[in-house]
Protein backbone atom coordinates (compact mmCIF):
# COMPACT_ATOMS: atom_id res chain seq x y z
CA UNK A 1 0.00 0.00 0.00
CA UNK A 2 1.05 3.61 -0.54
CA UNK A 3 0.54 4.54 3.12
CA UNK A 4 4.03 3.61 4.24
CA UNK A 5 5.61 5.73 1.52
CA UNK A 6 4.23 9.08 2.69
CA UNK A 7 4.78 10.86 5.99
CA UNK A 8 1.78 12.24 7.82
CA UNK A 9 2.85 15.79 7.03
CA UNK A 10 2.65 15.01 3.32
CA UNK A 11 -0.65 13.18 3.21
CA UNK A 12 -2.47 16.25 1.99
CA UNK A 13 0.08 16.87 -0.71
CA UNK A 14 -0.15 13.35 -2.09
CA UNK A 15 -3.94 13.19 -1.96
CA UNK A 16 -3.43 9.92 -0.16
CA UNK A 17 -7.10 9.28 0.38
CA UNK A 18 -7.23 8.17 -3.23
CA UNK A 19 -4.00 6.19 -3.38
CA UNK A 20 -4.44 2.42 -3.32
CA UNK A 21 -3.11 -0.53 -5.22
CA UNK A 22 -5.89 -0.48 -7.78
CA UNK A 23 -6.94 2.05 -10.39
CA UNK A 24 -8.99 5.02 -9.19
CA UNK A 25 -12.19 3.58 -10.62
CA UNK A 26 -11.61 0.08 -9.28
CA UNK A 27 -15.04 -0.33 -7.64
CA UNK A 28 -16.75 0.22 -11.01
CA UNK A 29 -14.29 -1.21 -13.51
CA UNK A 30 -12.17 -3.81 -11.75
CA UNK A 31 -14.44 -6.39 -10.19
CA UNK A 32 -13.39 -8.96 -7.58
CA UNK A 33 -10.59 -6.71 -6.44
CA UNK A 34 -10.01 -8.28 -3.04
CA UNK A 35 -9.53 -6.78 0.40
CA UNK A 36 -6.22 -5.07 -0.39
CA UNK A 37 -7.98 -2.71 -2.78
CA UNK A 38 -10.85 -1.99 -0.42
CA UNK A 39 -8.55 -0.27 2.05
CA UNK A 40 -8.07 3.48 1.83
CA UNK A 41 -4.83 5.07 2.88
CA UNK A 42 -6.41 7.89 4.86
CA UNK A 43 -9.84 9.29 5.37
CA UNK A 44 -11.00 12.64 4.02
CA UNK A 45 -10.91 14.02 7.56
CA UNK A 46 -7.28 12.94 7.91
CA UNK A 47 -6.49 14.84 4.72
CA UNK A 48 -8.19 18.00 5.93
CA UNK A 49 -6.22 17.88 9.17
CA UNK A 50 -3.00 17.91 7.17
CA UNK A 51 -3.80 20.69 4.71
CA UNK A 52 -1.64 23.12 6.65
CA UNK A 53 1.33 20.76 6.51
CA UNK A 54 4.64 22.20 5.34
CA UNK A 55 5.62 21.42 1.77
CA UNK A 56 9.11 21.80 0.40
CA UNK A 57 10.10 21.44 -3.24
CA UNK A 58 13.51 21.51 -4.94
CA UNK A 59 12.68 24.62 -6.94
CA UNK A 60 15.79 24.33 -9.13
CA UNK A 61 14.25 21.26 -10.75
CA UNK A 62 11.04 23.03 -11.70
CA UNK A 63 12.64 24.84 -14.66
CA UNK A 64 14.50 21.95 -16.34
CA UNK A 65 11.94 21.71 -19.20
CA UNK A 66 11.96 24.22 -22.06
CA UNK A 67 8.42 25.16 -23.21
CA UNK A 68 7.74 24.56 -26.92
CA UNK A 69 4.57 25.35 -28.85
CA UNK A 70 3.43 22.17 -30.55
CA UNK A 71 1.71 23.28 -33.70
CA UNK A 72 1.62 22.30 -37.35
CA UNK A 73 0.15 23.49 -40.61
CA UNK A 74 -3.14 21.60 -41.06
CA UNK A 75 -4.36 23.72 -43.97
CA UNK A 76 -3.72 20.92 -46.48
CA UNK A 77 -6.14 18.65 -44.61
CA UNK A 78 -9.82 18.59 -45.57
CA UNK A 79 -12.56 19.67 -43.16
CA UNK A 80 -13.32 16.03 -42.34
CA UNK A 81 -9.66 15.27 -41.72
CA UNK A 82 -9.36 18.24 -39.37
CA UNK A 83 -12.47 17.09 -37.49
CA UNK A 84 -10.91 13.64 -37.33
CA UNK A 85 -7.74 15.10 -35.76
CA UNK A 86 -9.92 16.67 -33.07
CA UNK A 87 -11.53 13.30 -32.29
CA UNK A 88 -8.13 11.62 -32.14
CA UNK A 89 -6.96 14.21 -29.62
CA UNK A 90 -10.10 13.54 -27.54
CA UNK A 91 -9.32 9.81 -27.53
CA UNK A 92 -5.68 10.58 -26.65
CA UNK A 93 -6.80 12.55 -23.60
CA UNK A 94 -8.43 9.38 -22.30
CA UNK A 95 -5.08 7.58 -22.68
CA UNK A 96 -3.57 10.40 -20.65
CA UNK A 97 -6.00 9.83 -17.79
CA UNK A 98 -5.37 6.08 -17.88
CA UNK A 99 -1.62 6.62 -17.68
CA UNK A 100 -2.11 8.78 -14.60
CA UNK A 101 -3.81 5.78 -13.00
CA UNK A 102 -1.04 3.37 -14.02
CA UNK A 103 1.83 5.65 -13.00
CA UNK A 104 0.40 7.42 -9.96
CA UNK A 105 -2.61 5.40 -8.87
CA UNK A 106 -4.44 8.29 -7.26
CA UNK A 107 -7.05 10.87 -8.12
CA UNK A 108 -5.21 13.39 -10.25
CA UNK A 109 -7.33 16.48 -9.58
CA UNK A 110 -7.31 16.07 -5.81
CA UNK A 111 -3.54 15.63 -5.86
CA UNK A 112 -2.88 18.67 -8.06
CA UNK A 113 -5.32 20.88 -6.16
CA UNK A 114 -3.32 20.39 -2.98
CA UNK A 115 -0.06 21.68 -4.39
CA UNK A 116 1.08 25.14 -3.39
CA UNK A 117 1.80 27.00 -6.63
CA UNK A 118 1.47 26.88 -10.40
CA UNK A 119 5.11 25.95 -11.00
CA UNK A 120 4.85 22.87 -8.79
CA UNK A 121 1.54 21.87 -10.39
CA UNK A 122 3.11 22.25 -13.82
CA UNK A 123 6.08 20.05 -12.85
CA UNK A 124 3.75 17.43 -11.36
CA UNK A 125 1.75 17.35 -14.60
CA UNK A 126 4.91 16.79 -16.64
CA UNK A 127 5.94 13.94 -14.32
CA UNK A 128 2.47 12.44 -13.83
CA UNK A 129 2.83 12.43 -10.07
CA UNK A 130 5.18 13.51 -7.27
CA UNK A 131 8.28 11.80 -8.72
CA UNK A 132 10.96 13.45 -10.84
CA UNK A 133 11.37 11.19 -13.88
CA UNK A 134 14.70 12.72 -14.85
CA UNK A 135 16.12 12.32 -11.35
CA UNK A 136 15.80 8.58 -10.87
CA UNK A 137 12.10 8.88 -9.92
CA UNK A 138 13.05 10.51 -6.63
CA UNK A 139 10.23 12.48 -5.05
CA UNK A 140 10.30 16.23 -5.62
CA UNK A 141 7.76 16.76 -2.83
CA UNK A 142 8.70 16.51 0.83
CA UNK A 143 7.70 13.36 2.65
CA UNK A 144 7.19 11.19 -0.42
CA UNK A 145 9.51 8.24 -1.00
CA UNK A 146 10.77 7.08 -4.37
CA UNK A 147 8.26 5.73 -6.84
CA UNK A 148 7.42 2.00 -6.69
CA UNK A 149 9.40 0.14 -9.35
CA UNK A 150 6.26 -1.61 -10.50
CA UNK A 151 4.27 1.64 -10.59
CA UNK A 152 0.61 0.63 -10.14
CA UNK A 153 0.84 -2.52 -12.26
CA UNK A 154 1.45 -4.73 -9.19
CA UNK A 155 0.50 -4.71 -5.50
CA UNK A 156 3.08 -2.50 -3.85
CA UNK A 157 3.82 -5.05 -1.12
CA UNK A 158 4.55 -7.76 -3.69
CA UNK A 159 8.18 -8.88 -3.89
CA UNK A 160 9.97 -10.14 -6.96
CA UNK A 161 10.43 -13.50 -5.28
CA UNK A 162 6.73 -13.82 -4.54
CA UNK A 163 5.88 -13.04 -8.15
CA UNK A 164 8.40 -15.54 -9.52
CA UNK A 165 7.08 -18.36 -7.32
CA UNK A 166 3.38 -17.67 -7.94
CA UNK A 167 1.39 -19.50 -10.60
CA UNK A 168 -1.49 -17.58 -12.18
CA UNK A 169 -2.90 -16.79 -15.61
CA UNK A 170 -1.36 -14.10 -17.83
CA UNK A 171 1.51 -13.75 -15.40
CA UNK A 172 3.78 -11.89 -17.84
CA UNK A 173 1.00 -10.33 -19.88
CA UNK A 174 1.43 -6.96 -21.54
CA UNK A 175 -2.17 -5.92 -21.03
CA UNK A 176 -3.17 -6.85 -17.48
CA UNK A 177 -2.77 -5.67 -13.90
CA UNK A 178 -1.54 -7.96 -11.12
CA UNK A 179 -3.75 -7.88 -8.02
CA UNK A 180 -4.46 -9.85 -4.82
CA UNK A 181 -7.65 -11.69 -3.94
CA UNK A 182 -9.15 -11.99 -0.45
CA UNK A 183 -6.76 -14.85 0.33
CA UNK A 184 -3.72 -12.77 -0.62
CA UNK A 185 -3.11 -14.74 -3.81
CA UNK A 186 -1.95 -12.99 -6.97
CA UNK A 187 -4.15 -12.86 -10.05
CA UNK A 188 -4.52 -10.64 -13.12
CA UNK A 189 -7.20 -8.28 -14.38
CA UNK A 190 -7.12 -7.44 -18.12
CA UNK A 191 -6.95 -3.76 -18.99
CA UNK A 192 -10.20 -4.12 -20.93
CA UNK A 193 -11.90 -4.94 -17.62
CA UNK A 194 -9.89 -2.74 -15.26
CA UNK A 195 -10.45 0.38 -17.36
CA UNK A 196 -13.68 -0.66 -19.08
CA UNK A 197 -15.58 2.65 -19.01
CA UNK A 198 -12.71 4.79 -20.30
CA UNK A 199 -11.71 2.32 -23.00
CA UNK A 200 -15.29 2.08 -24.23
CA UNK A 201 -15.34 5.89 -24.55
CA UNK A 202 -12.01 5.91 -26.41
CA UNK A 203 -13.19 3.13 -28.74
CA UNK A 204 -16.33 5.10 -29.60
CA UNK A 205 -14.22 8.15 -30.51
CA UNK A 206 -12.02 6.03 -32.78
CA UNK A 207 -15.11 4.65 -34.53
CA UNK A 208 -16.34 8.20 -35.16
CA UNK A 209 -12.91 9.15 -36.47
CA UNK A 210 -12.93 6.11 -38.79
CA UNK A 211 -16.12 7.41 -40.42
CA UNK A 212 -14.33 10.68 -41.25
CA UNK A 213 -11.10 9.06 -42.47
CA UNK A 214 -10.53 9.48 -46.21
CA UNK A 215 -7.80 6.86 -46.36
CA UNK A 216 -9.28 3.33 -46.42
CA UNK A 217 -6.32 1.74 -44.65
CA UNK A 218 -6.40 4.30 -41.85
CA UNK A 219 -10.16 3.85 -41.41
CA UNK A 220 -9.64 0.09 -41.12
CA UNK A 221 -6.88 0.56 -38.55
CA UNK A 222 -9.01 2.91 -36.44
CA UNK A 223 -11.88 0.40 -36.45
CA UNK A 224 -9.61 -2.49 -35.48
CA UNK A 225 -7.87 -0.41 -32.80
CA UNK A 226 -11.26 0.48 -31.33
CA UNK A 227 -12.03 -3.24 -31.10
CA UNK A 228 -8.63 -3.93 -29.55
CA UNK A 229 -9.16 -1.42 -26.74
CA UNK A 230 -12.26 -3.26 -25.55
CA UNK A 231 -11.16 -6.83 -26.34
CA UNK A 232 -7.52 -6.68 -25.11
CA UNK A 233 -6.43 -8.31 -28.38
CA UNK A 234 -4.07 -5.99 -30.30
CA UNK A 235 -2.44 -8.23 -32.92
CA UNK A 236 -4.91 -7.57 -35.78
CA UNK A 237 -4.75 -3.80 -35.31
CA UNK A 238 -0.93 -3.93 -35.14
CA UNK A 239 -0.89 -5.82 -38.44
CA UNK A 240 -3.29 -3.28 -39.97
CA UNK A 241 -1.09 -0.42 -38.75
CA UNK A 242 1.83 -1.96 -40.63
CA UNK A 243 -0.14 -1.88 -43.88
CA UNK A 244 -0.74 1.88 -43.88
CA UNK A 245 1.39 3.79 -46.37
CA UNK A 246 -0.55 6.78 -47.74
CA UNK A 247 -2.53 8.23 -44.82
CA UNK A 248 -1.69 11.92 -44.19
CA UNK A 249 -2.81 11.72 -40.52
CA UNK A 250 -1.30 9.15 -38.16
CA UNK A 251 -2.28 7.80 -34.75
CA UNK A 252 -0.44 5.64 -32.23
CA UNK A 253 -2.73 4.78 -29.33
CA UNK A 254 -3.16 2.19 -26.60
CA UNK A 255 -0.91 0.31 -24.17
CA UNK A 256 2.42 0.40 -26.01
CA UNK A 257 5.76 0.60 -24.18
CA UNK A 258 6.83 -1.32 -21.05
CA UNK A 259 9.33 1.22 -19.67
CA UNK A 260 7.00 2.26 -16.85
CA UNK A 261 7.17 -1.27 -15.41
CA UNK A 262 10.66 -1.08 -13.93
CA UNK A 263 10.04 -4.12 -11.75
CA UNK A 264 9.91 -6.64 -14.62
CA UNK A 265 9.33 -4.72 -17.85
CA UNK A 266 6.28 -6.86 -18.65
CA UNK A 267 3.32 -4.45 -18.48
CA UNK A 268 2.55 -1.88 -21.17
CA UNK A 269 1.50 1.70 -20.37
CA UNK A 270 -1.16 3.76 -22.11
CA UNK A 271 -0.08 6.54 -24.45
CA UNK A 272 -0.94 8.26 -27.69
CA UNK A 273 0.57 10.35 -30.48
CA UNK A 274 -1.41 12.27 -33.09
CA UNK A 275 0.78 13.08 -36.10
CA UNK A 276 0.66 14.69 -39.52
CA UNK A 277 2.89 13.24 -42.24
CA UNK A 278 5.64 15.27 -43.90
CA UNK A 279 5.48 13.68 -47.36
CA UNK A 280 8.61 15.31 -48.78
CA UNK A 281 10.85 14.13 -45.95
CA UNK A 282 9.14 10.73 -45.85
CA UNK A 283 9.85 10.11 -49.53
CA UNK A 284 13.49 10.93 -48.85
CA UNK A 285 13.72 8.34 -46.09
CA UNK A 286 11.61 5.50 -47.45
CA UNK A 287 14.35 3.81 -49.47
CA UNK A 288 16.48 2.90 -46.42
CA UNK A 289 14.16 0.09 -45.25
CA UNK A 290 15.20 -2.09 -48.20
CA UNK A 291 18.70 -2.44 -46.75
CA UNK A 292 17.58 -4.13 -43.52
CA UNK A 293 18.15 -7.76 -44.60
CA UNK A 294 21.61 -6.91 -45.98
CA UNK A 295 22.55 -4.98 -42.84
CA UNK A 296 21.31 -7.84 -40.64
CA UNK A 297 23.67 -10.21 -42.44
CA UNK A 298 26.56 -7.81 -41.92
CA UNK A 299 26.23 -7.64 -38.12
CA UNK A 300 29.57 -8.40 -36.41
CA UNK A 301 28.36 -11.56 -34.60
CA UNK A 302 28.21 -15.30 -35.43
CA UNK A 303 25.46 -16.45 -37.78
CA UNK A 304 23.17 -17.81 -35.08
CA UNK A 305 22.80 -14.34 -33.55
CA UNK A 306 21.51 -12.86 -36.79
CA UNK A 307 19.49 -15.73 -38.22
CA UNK A 308 16.11 -14.14 -37.42
CA UNK A 309 15.68 -12.10 -40.57
CA UNK A 310 13.63 -8.91 -40.01
CA UNK A 311 10.57 -8.34 -42.16
CA UNK A 312 11.18 -6.12 -45.15
CA UNK A 313 7.62 -4.73 -45.31
CA UNK A 314 8.67 -1.79 -43.16
CA UNK A 315 8.81 1.92 -43.81
CA UNK A 316 10.42 5.10 -42.63
CA UNK A 317 8.48 8.33 -42.39
CA UNK A 318 8.82 11.88 -41.12
CA UNK A 319 5.99 13.50 -39.17
CA UNK A 320 5.06 16.58 -37.20
CA UNK A 321 3.51 15.68 -33.87
CA UNK A 322 0.39 17.62 -32.94
CA UNK A 323 -0.42 15.86 -29.65
CA UNK A 324 1.35 13.68 -27.07
CA UNK A 325 -0.51 11.86 -24.27
CA UNK A 326 0.21 9.46 -21.44
CA UNK A 327 3.55 7.71 -21.32
CA UNK A 328 4.87 9.51 -24.41
CA UNK A 329 4.24 12.84 -22.70
CA UNK A 330 5.77 11.94 -19.32
CA UNK A 331 9.16 13.42 -18.51
CA UNK A 332 11.49 13.37 -21.51
CA UNK A 333 9.68 13.53 -24.85
CA UNK A 334 10.03 10.91 -27.56
CA UNK A 335 11.41 12.15 -30.89
CA UNK A 336 11.12 8.91 -32.87
CA UNK A 337 8.93 5.82 -32.78
CA UNK A 338 9.65 2.22 -33.76
CA UNK A 339 6.56 0.01 -33.55
CA UNK A 340 4.86 -2.41 -33.13
CA UNK A 341 6.68 -4.08 -30.23
CA UNK A 342 5.00 -7.44 -30.82
CA UNK A 343 7.77 -9.82 -31.94
CA UNK A 344 5.27 -11.74 -34.10
CA UNK A 345 4.58 -8.62 -36.16
CA UNK A 346 8.26 -7.68 -36.33
CA UNK A 347 9.30 -11.07 -37.69
CA UNK A 348 6.50 -11.16 -40.27
CA UNK A 349 6.32 -7.54 -41.37
CA UNK A 350 9.10 -5.63 -39.65
CA UNK A 351 8.29 -2.32 -38.01
CA UNK A 352 7.41 1.23 -38.96
CA UNK A 353 9.79 4.02 -37.96
CA UNK A 354 8.26 7.43 -37.43
CA UNK A 355 10.62 10.38 -37.09
CA UNK A 356 9.03 13.28 -35.19
CA UNK A 357 10.67 16.14 -37.00
CA UNK A 358 9.27 19.17 -35.20
CA UNK A 359 10.05 17.73 -31.75
CA UNK A 360 13.50 16.69 -32.96
CA UNK A 361 14.27 20.17 -34.23
CA UNK A 362 13.22 21.70 -30.90
CA UNK A 363 15.60 19.45 -28.97
CA UNK A 364 18.46 20.09 -31.39
CA UNK A 365 18.12 23.87 -31.21
CA UNK A 366 17.23 24.25 -27.54
CA UNK A 367 19.43 21.55 -25.99
CA UNK A 368 21.98 19.80 -28.20
CA UNK A 369 23.65 22.90 -29.63
CA UNK A 370 24.09 24.59 -26.22
CA UNK A 371 25.51 21.30 -24.84
CA UNK A 372 28.04 21.11 -27.67
CA UNK A 373 29.24 24.63 -26.93
CA UNK A 374 29.81 23.66 -23.30
CA UNK A 375 31.43 20.22 -23.69
CA UNK A 376 32.71 19.55 -27.24
CA UNK A 377 36.10 20.87 -28.41
CA UNK A 378 35.70 23.91 -30.72
CA UNK A 379 37.38 22.24 -33.71
CA UNK A 380 34.78 19.42 -33.75
CA UNK A 381 31.65 21.52 -33.19
CA UNK A 382 31.25 22.12 -36.92
CA UNK A 383 30.50 18.40 -37.20
CA UNK A 384 27.36 18.72 -35.08
CA UNK A 385 24.53 19.07 -37.60
CA UNK A 386 20.77 18.62 -37.63
CA UNK A 387 21.08 16.19 -40.56
CA UNK A 388 23.39 13.98 -38.48
CA UNK A 389 21.14 14.29 -35.41
CA UNK A 390 18.09 13.38 -37.49
CA UNK A 391 19.88 10.42 -39.12
CA UNK A 392 21.30 9.08 -35.84
CA UNK A 393 17.82 9.20 -34.35
CA UNK A 394 16.27 7.62 -37.44
CA UNK A 395 18.77 4.78 -37.64
CA UNK A 396 18.36 4.17 -33.92
CA UNK A 397 14.74 3.31 -34.68
CA UNK A 398 15.63 1.27 -37.75
CA UNK A 399 18.19 -0.68 -35.70
CA UNK A 400 15.47 -1.93 -33.35
CA UNK A 401 14.56 -4.23 -36.26
CA UNK A 402 18.05 -5.77 -36.34
CA UNK A 403 19.52 -8.45 -34.11
CA UNK A 404 17.53 -11.12 -32.37
CA UNK A 405 14.02 -11.24 -30.90
CA UNK A 406 13.95 -14.76 -29.43
CA UNK A 407 16.74 -16.28 -27.35
CA UNK A 408 18.90 -19.01 -28.91
CA UNK A 409 17.83 -21.57 -26.31
CA UNK A 410 14.28 -21.44 -27.67
CA UNK A 411 12.78 -20.57 -24.30
CA UNK A 412 11.11 -17.34 -25.32
CA UNK A 413 11.68 -13.69 -26.19
CA UNK A 414 14.69 -11.60 -25.29
CA UNK A 415 12.30 -9.23 -23.52
CA UNK A 416 11.04 -11.97 -21.21
CA UNK A 417 14.52 -13.35 -20.53
CA UNK A 418 16.12 -10.03 -19.60
CA UNK A 419 13.14 -8.77 -17.54
CA UNK A 420 13.60 -5.27 -16.14
CA UNK A 421 16.90 -4.78 -18.01
CA UNK A 422 15.44 -5.63 -21.43
CA UNK A 423 14.40 -2.07 -22.32
CA UNK A 424 17.72 -0.44 -21.40
CA UNK A 425 19.72 -3.04 -23.31
CA UNK A 426 17.42 -2.80 -26.33
CA UNK A 427 17.82 0.99 -26.39
CA UNK A 428 21.57 0.56 -26.13
CA UNK A 429 21.49 -1.92 -29.01
CA UNK A 430 19.50 0.48 -31.18
CA UNK A 431 21.89 3.35 -30.51
CA UNK A 432 25.04 1.41 -31.26
CA UNK A 433 23.66 -0.49 -34.27
CA UNK A 434 22.31 2.81 -35.60
CA UNK A 435 25.91 4.02 -35.82
CA UNK A 436 26.91 0.73 -37.47
CA UNK A 437 24.18 1.29 -40.09
CA UNK A 438 25.29 4.86 -40.76
CA UNK A 439 28.87 3.72 -41.27
CA UNK A 440 27.79 0.88 -43.57
CA UNK A 441 25.51 3.07 -45.70
CA UNK A 442 28.13 5.83 -45.96
CA UNK A 443 30.61 3.25 -47.25
CA UNK A 444 28.04 2.04 -49.80
CA UNK A 445 27.36 5.61 -50.94
CA UNK A 446 23.68 5.34 -49.95
CA UNK A 447 24.05 8.19 -47.44
CA UNK A 448 25.46 11.24 -49.18
CA UNK A 449 24.96 13.92 -46.52
CA UNK A 450 27.97 14.66 -44.33
CA UNK A 451 30.91 12.57 -43.13
CA UNK A 452 31.30 9.82 -40.56
CA UNK A 453 32.85 12.39 -38.24
CA UNK A 454 29.60 14.40 -38.39
CA UNK A 455 27.62 11.40 -37.17
CA UNK A 456 30.12 10.37 -34.49
CA UNK A 457 30.59 13.84 -32.98
CA UNK A 458 26.86 14.56 -33.06
CA UNK A 459 26.32 11.17 -31.41
CA UNK A 460 28.83 12.02 -28.69
CA UNK A 461 27.07 15.31 -27.93
CA UNK A 462 23.81 13.39 -27.90
CA UNK A 463 25.07 11.14 -25.09
CA UNK A 464 25.34 14.17 -22.81
CA UNK A 465 21.79 15.13 -23.74
CA UNK A 466 20.26 11.71 -23.12
CA UNK A 467 22.25 10.70 -20.05
CA UNK A 468 20.52 13.56 -18.21
CA UNK A 469 17.27 11.60 -18.43
CA UNK A 470 18.50 9.63 -15.40
CA UNK A 471 18.64 6.00 -14.36
CA UNK A 472 14.84 5.61 -14.28
CA UNK A 473 14.78 6.07 -18.07
CA UNK A 474 15.78 3.15 -20.30
CA UNK A 475 17.34 5.68 -22.70
CA UNK A 476 19.21 7.41 -19.87
CA UNK A 477 20.59 4.13 -18.53
CA UNK A 478 21.60 3.02 -22.03
CA UNK A 479 23.57 6.23 -22.47
CA UNK A 480 25.32 5.79 -19.11
CA UNK A 481 26.44 2.32 -20.18
CA UNK A 482 27.65 3.59 -23.53
CA UNK A 483 29.49 6.62 -22.07
CA UNK A 484 31.36 4.43 -19.58
CA UNK A 485 32.13 1.82 -22.21
CA UNK A 486 33.45 4.45 -24.62
CA UNK A 487 35.57 5.95 -21.84
CA UNK A 488 36.99 2.50 -21.08
CA UNK A 489 37.82 1.93 -24.78
CA UNK A 490 39.32 5.39 -25.35
CA UNK A 491 36.66 6.39 -27.91
CA UNK A 492 36.95 9.99 -26.72
CA UNK A 493 39.56 12.14 -25.01
CA UNK A 494 39.01 14.88 -22.45
CA UNK A 495 41.16 18.01 -22.70
CA UNK A 496 42.64 19.97 -19.83
CA UNK A 497 39.84 22.50 -20.36
CA UNK A 498 37.23 19.83 -19.74
CA UNK A 499 36.15 19.50 -23.38
CA UNK A 500 35.59 16.20 -25.21
CA UNK A 501 37.19 15.15 -28.50
CA UNK A 502 36.10 12.04 -30.41
CA UNK A 503 38.90 9.65 -31.37
CA UNK A 504 37.62 8.38 -34.72
CA UNK A 505 39.63 5.13 -34.91
CA UNK A 506 38.93 4.06 -31.35
CA UNK A 507 35.28 5.09 -31.68
CA UNK A 508 34.87 2.74 -34.65
CA UNK A 509 36.43 -0.12 -32.71
CA UNK A 510 34.26 0.59 -29.67
CA UNK A 511 31.09 0.64 -31.78
CA UNK A 512 31.94 -2.80 -33.14
CA UNK A 513 32.88 -4.40 -29.82
CA UNK A 514 29.86 -2.99 -27.95
CA UNK A 515 27.59 -4.19 -30.77
CA UNK A 516 28.99 -7.69 -30.35
CA UNK A 517 28.58 -7.60 -26.58
CA UNK A 518 24.96 -6.45 -26.60
CA UNK A 519 23.82 -8.79 -29.39
CA UNK A 520 25.43 -11.76 -27.64
CA UNK A 521 23.84 -10.92 -24.29
CA UNK A 522 20.44 -10.66 -25.97
CA UNK A 523 20.78 -13.87 -27.97
CA UNK A 524 21.92 -15.79 -24.92
CA UNK A 525 19.13 -14.32 -22.78
CA UNK A 526 21.93 -13.71 -20.27
CA UNK A 527 20.10 -11.99 -17.40
CA UNK A 528 23.09 -12.30 -15.06
CA UNK A 529 25.48 -10.85 -17.63
CA UNK A 530 23.19 -7.92 -18.38
CA UNK A 531 22.69 -7.28 -14.65
CA UNK A 532 26.45 -7.09 -14.21
CA UNK A 533 26.79 -4.72 -17.17
CA UNK A 534 24.10 -2.42 -15.81
CA UNK A 535 25.59 -2.50 -12.30
CA UNK A 536 29.08 -1.71 -13.55
CA UNK A 537 28.37 0.65 -16.45
CA UNK A 538 24.84 1.97 -15.93
CA UNK A 539 25.90 4.65 -13.45
CA UNK A 540 26.99 8.27 -13.55
CA UNK A 541 30.53 8.40 -12.25
CA UNK A 542 31.98 11.52 -10.55
CA UNK A 543 33.70 12.95 -13.65
CA UNK A 544 30.53 12.75 -15.75
CA UNK A 545 28.52 14.14 -12.83
CA UNK A 546 30.77 17.22 -12.80
CA UNK A 547 30.22 17.68 -16.54
CA UNK A 548 26.47 17.48 -16.10
CA UNK A 549 26.71 20.02 -13.30
CA UNK A 550 28.28 22.43 -15.83
CA UNK A 551 25.19 22.07 -18.01
CA UNK A 552 22.92 22.71 -15.06
CA UNK A 553 24.93 25.78 -14.05
CA UNK A 554 24.64 27.07 -17.63
CA UNK A 555 20.83 26.72 -17.39
CA UNK A 556 20.68 24.39 -20.37
CA UNK A 557 17.28 22.70 -20.26
CA UNK A 558 17.23 18.94 -19.73
CA UNK A 559 14.28 18.41 -22.02
CA UNK A 560 11.22 20.09 -23.53
CA UNK A 561 7.54 20.18 -22.70
CA UNK A 562 4.70 21.12 -24.98
CA UNK A 563 2.00 23.73 -25.12
CA UNK A 564 -0.43 21.59 -27.07
CA UNK A 565 -4.06 20.83 -27.82
CA UNK A 566 -6.89 21.65 -30.18
CA UNK A 567 -6.78 25.36 -29.35
CA UNK A 568 -3.04 25.43 -30.13
CA UNK A 569 -3.85 23.96 -33.55
CA UNK A 570 -6.76 26.30 -34.24
CA UNK A 571 -9.27 23.43 -34.18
Amino acid sequence: MFTSRITKTALAVAAAVFLNTGCSEAPENETATGSAEQQTVASTNDIKKQESAALTVDRKRLSIYQPVDLDADLSHLSDNQQKMVGLLIDASEIMDDLFWQQAFGGEKSAFLNRLNDDETVHFARINYGPWDRLNGDAAFLSGVDSKPEGAQFYPEDMTKEEFEKADFDDKKGLYSLVRRNDNGELYTVPYSKAYKAQLNDAAELLKQAAELAEDEGFANYLSLRAQALVSNEYLDSDMAWMDMKTNPVELVIGPIETYEDQLFGYRAAFEAYVLVKDKAWSDKLSRYAQFLPELQQGLPVPEEYKAQMPGSDADLGAYDVVYYAGHSNAGSKTIAINLPNDERVQLEKGTRRLQLKNAMRAKFDQILMPISEALIVPEQREHITFDAFFANTMFHEVAHGLGIKNTLDGKGTVRAALKEHASALEEGKADILGLYMVQSLLEKGEITEGTLEDYYVTFMAGIFRSVRFGASSAHGKANMIRFNYFAQEGAFEKTEKGMYRVNMNKMQAAVKSLSQKILTLQGDGDYKGVSELVEKMGVIKPELASDLAKLEKADIPVDIHFNQGKEQLGL
